[in-house]
């Protein structure tokens, strides 16, 4: 498990500089499949490295990129939620270097998934039609033209929360459009879940943890158990 520099492959793409991620390796011998892991709303922290060294543990080469290498969340975070609603812009340059970095590397069998959480689900989302074999989205707000963002979609497997507010009606809204777009995909709502329940630990700063648990975010472990286990079916699935 690294730290890895992704600046120079950023800077042919306008992405950010410097541009830093996360390498989880396999343990034995490769090549194996490749994950770009896509950080929820705080940033790169422990649990979004867990995460990837967790999918490094069922045998994919994963690299978290860190969207926020350029100043941190408090300099980033505005512009990277920005393209994600305008669907362009310097955040997409950035998971396209990790995606290539991947694609490059000998230790990848080229094939790709990608899985984000919280706003790194809505990337996931948005980028599900980019050269990737499989998506995960794990609680992503939806896009406005939702339909416009899934066109040529991979194969998208989804898990939301019946309790978070940021979401609503989130499950039905997107089977609907992969239904009518005939798009492989699993799509479930949890109902006693709320935000980032498939974290193991609470996450973000410590002062606003309390509010978190009152408002019902954070781990909800039976259901992250089942939402994990489809995610590796998915991707041992579509990923092989």
């Amino acid at each position: 498990m690294t730290d890895i520099d992704l600046s120079d492959i950023a800077a042919t793409r306008a992405g950010s500089q410097p541009l830093h991620g996360y390498l989880a390796i396999p343990a034995g011998e490769g090549p194996w499949p490749g994950v770009v892991l896509i950080h929820e709303i705080f940033g790169l922290e422990d649990v979004m490295r867990r995460h990837a060294d967790r999918l490094a543990g069922l045998g994919y080469l994963t690299l978290a990129v860190d969207l926020f290498s350029a100043g941190g969340a408090a300099r980033c975070l505005v512009s990277t939620m920005t393209a994600m609603i305008r669907g362009r812009g310097k955040a997409f340059a950035d998971i396209e270097s990790a995606r290539e970095y991947l694609l490059a590397s000998p230790d990848c069998t080229g094939k790709l998934g990608v899985i984000g959480f919280c706003m790194g689900g809505g990337f996931a989302l948005l980028t599900a039609n980019a050269g990737y074999d499989a998506a995960a989205v794990n609680y992503g707000t939806l896009p406005r033209d939702l339909a416009g963002a899934l066109d040529g979609a991979c194969p998208i497997v989804g898990s939301y929360a019946g309790r978070d507010p940021l979401t609503p009606g989130a499950t039905r809204k997107l089977n609907a459009v992969l239904d009518r777009a005939g798009i492989e995909h699993d799509v479930k709502e949890y109902p006693k879940a709320g935000h980032a329940f498939l974290n193991d630990t609470e996450a973000g700063p410590r002062i606003l943890r309390p509010l978190f648990r009152v408002a019902g975010v954070g781990p909800e472990p039976d259901s992250a158990q089942d939402a994990w286990r489809r995610i590796e079916s998915y991707f041992a699935s579509y990923l092989h």
